[in-house]
């Protein structure tokens, strides 16, 4: 039986190569990347990896990728901290945007198409931390960049709107003197 392995014990200088150029294309999928989870894969076929990639928005890409490979590229980098979850079978989405729950939902819908609740989302890394399997709920429940705005408007808009109403009242009470139902005190009559 022939080795691979020189008797050096290195790898192959082209074997190296490919691996090398395999963390390269992870570290330029980490460039601009906002979110990264790794999903258990075990078992899926092609045609629901495709089904799961095709349903999933722009700012979203699901890479399978070789655990070594991975925990290799995100040495050193804010991502570090994913290398405990970068066990068995694992497929990693990367989400390039901070809208979070869109990118998540599809798979979350594709789970549950399937009936695959055992293929769950093994962690991720969000602003420098680790979610675990279970804190993926906070993850899917964050808003979105339009409400975050819409609440920031609002907070905004309501001191407005009040000084504004306030102000409206007051010219109103101006314009529209208060009748009195007493007569002044020079037209009382004298006792």
């Amino acid at each position: 039986m022939t080795s691979i392995r020189s008797a050096g014990g290195a790898l192959p200088p082209i074997r190296l190569a490919v691996e090398r150029a395999r963390q390269e294309v992870l570290r330029r999928e980490l460039d601009g990347c906002q979110l990264l989870a790794g999903i258990w894969c075990h078992g899926f076929t092609v045609a629901q990896l495709r089904s799961i990639r095709a349903s999933l928005p722009p700012t979203a890409r699901l890479v399978v990728a070789k655990n070594s490979d991975l925990a290799a590229a995100v040495e050193g980098t804010r991502w570090a901290s994913l290398r405990p979850v970068a066990r068995g079978m694992n497929a990693w989405l990367f989400v390039r945007s901070d809208e979070i729950p869109p990118a998540l939902r599809p798979y979350r819908d594709f789970q549950k198409e399937w009936k695959l609740q055992l293929n769950d989302f093994t962690g991720a890394v969000y602003e420098g931390r680790l979610y675990g399997p279970d804190d993926f709920a906070k993850l899917e429940a964050m808003p979105t960049r339009v409400q975050s705005y819409q609440y920031l408007l609002g907070c905004l808009q309501m001191p407005a709107v009040s000084v504004l109403a306030a102000l409206r009242a007051r010219q109103e009470a101006m314009a529209n003197p208060p009748a009195d139902d007493a007569a002044p005190a020079s037209e009382l009559p004298e006792k």
